[in-house]
């Protein structure tokens, strides 16, 4: 083939309109630089090479390529730093969401206030010591005293049991509502972004900002579950291919659930337990029915909120300390209490009683007893029939029963111990337990925390635009474009010396 003579001039043509096109791209980057989600985007370009059959071909002939083609514009993205990123936003999203309701609860136990229930306890084993010194013994007002510190005590119970009950229930409504909305709308939308990229892509647009709206959805959908995303080339015929995307949940047990598959979704359904807390089902793109994943979520802020509903650590056989822990521990706390004060008063009548008729107390159900209110029931200060005045041998037992005989806090399903101590201490260990497991909920956090950010990080060094470079680039293009254009004069020169300064004798 012989090269034409204004082939030159066509390779010229070609690198100024890349150079041009690059530094458009340079301009979209840095005008891009603060928006949320964008990723940074290169001009992809690739050498044209000879073509053609040469009639005069010999092993001295010259072939030189036809310059450069940009063929499309592409973002910069890791796809390992992705999936990382993705996976520890899930990490995350479990222990904050652990972290969140140990905070809750620790508002409910914390004992800094003057008038919480370790101050109300202690104030009933003062009024009791009272009673039973030689000074003041005999006084019935006593009586009276202790029944108010008592009935102080007992609100101060119904107060933290309705705010056990209440962030619960507060938990479960959000579970129910806004975060299960806020998952359907993710999955619906990124649904959306889905057929609109591929709209595009067939019209010959990348759709790439498209892209980073999709991306945005995905890492907000990670947080939830552990989710594996799959890009495929799909063809649609006249040498055009776009790109569909397919969202997968793994659960612990192995099963594989699709929740975005191109243009199909599924589902993903947070229910309220009656008496439990809440239940996980996901119903997968292509899937018979529903599949519940509540104990195989994995992962994610689903896993840590259920965890904490749903689990009651030694109660229930559970890895997990959640509400229904303390929810029970507490009204063993409050059964032992009420259980050991009646029997110790078993001569003079109940002092409590249960506001549902149930044999059990509990902390929403306790209440001092109708007859202690009325007078007709009293603390029975003596059990001996013979005592004479000033005998209270028994508000004594009342006192070391509560501040310092050991009792054995069990779990009545089963028998077993969960603390053995005091009744002061028992209820420490309810405080010191919130504590200590939301220390290591917040350590663990943190750690997590560090790495997403150092895995943000790494990401950002490889999407984000970068001022420094963009000006690089913006200077390389714009001195590639120079070249190009000086190529070009010089070709013109050149054809110029050919055309008028050459096959004309003597001039």
């Amino acid at each position: 083939m012989v090269r034409s003579t204004f082939a030159g001039f066509s390779v010229a043509q070609l690198a100024m309109a890349a150079s041009q096109n690059a530094l458009d791209i340079v301009g979209q980057n840095v005008s891009n630089i603060h928006t949320g989600g964008y990723t940074r985007q290169r001009l992809d370009q690739q050498s044209v090479s000879p073509t053609g059959h040469s009639a005069m071909n010999s092993p001295f002939s010259v072939k030189v390529g036809q310059g450069v083609m940009a063929i499309g514009v592409s973002q910069i993205r890791d796809p390992f730093l992705d999936i990382q990123y993705r996976t520890q936003l899930s990490e995350v999203g479990t222990v904050d969401a652990m972290d969140a309701v140990l905070a809750r609860l620790g508002d409910i136990f914390d004992e800094t206030a003057s008038s919480k229930i370790g101050t109300a306890l202690n104030e009933v084993i003062s009024q009791l010591e009272n009673m039973a010194r030689p000074d003041t013994g005999g006084q019935d007002t006593y009586d009276t005293i202790v029944r108010s510190a008592m009935e102080t005590f007992i609100n101060l119970i119904h107060d933290n049991a309705n705010e056990i009950t209440s962030v619960k229930q507060e938990y479960i409504d959000k579970l129910t509502g806004s975060e299960s909305s806020e998952i359907e709308s993710y999955l619906t939308k990124i649904v959306e972004l889905n057929q609109s990229i591929k709209n595009s892509q067939v019209l010959g647009n990348p759709a790439l900002e498209l892209m980073d709206q999709r991306n945005e959805l995905i890492d907000s959908l990670a947080t939830y579950l552990p989710i594996d995303v799959i890009y495929e080339d799909q063809s649609m015929g006249a040498n055009i291919k776009v790109e569909t995307l397919k969202i997968t949940f793994t659960d612990a047990n192995g099963n594989v659930h699709t929740l975005v598959d191109d243009n199909e979704r599924g589902t993903v359904d947070i229910a309220e337990t009656p008496g439990m807390g809440i239940s996980v089902s996901i119903t997968g793109v292509g899937a018979a029915g529903p599949t519940d994943v509540t104990d195989a979520l994995g992962e994610g802020v689903l896993k840590g909120y259920s965890d904490m509903l749903n689990e009651r650590g030694v109660y229930g056989n559970d890895d997990t300390k959640g509400i229904g822990f303390y929810e029970d521990y507490f009204n063993e706390f409050v059964n032992m209490f009420a259980t050991t004060l009646n029997n110790l008063n078993a001569p003079g009548g109940a002092l409590f009683e249960t506001s549902d008729g149930s044999a059990t107390f509990t902390a929403a159900n306790i209440k001092v007893s109708a007859g202690w209110l009325d007078g007709t029931v009293s603390i029975t200060t003596s059990t001996d029939p013979n005592a004479g005045p000033g005998a209270y041998e028994n508000v004594q037992r009342m006192i070391n029963a509560l501040s310092k005989d050991n009792q054995n806090f069990t779990d009545p399903a089963t028998g077993s111990v969960v603390f053995t101590g005091t009744f002061l201490e028992g209820y420490d260990f309810l405080q010191n337990t919130q504590a200590v497991e939301r220390s290591s909920v917040s350590t663990i956090l943190s750690n997590r925390t560090t790495t997403l950010e150092q895995i943000a990080n790494s990401k950002d060094s490889v999407s984000s635009v970068s001022l420094d470079e963009e000006v690089m680039n913006m200077m390389r293009y714009q001195q590639s474009y120079s070249a190009a254009a000086r190529l070009m004069t010089t070709l013109d020169q050149a054809l110029d010396t050919l055309i008028n300064n050459t096959g004309v004798v003597g001039r």
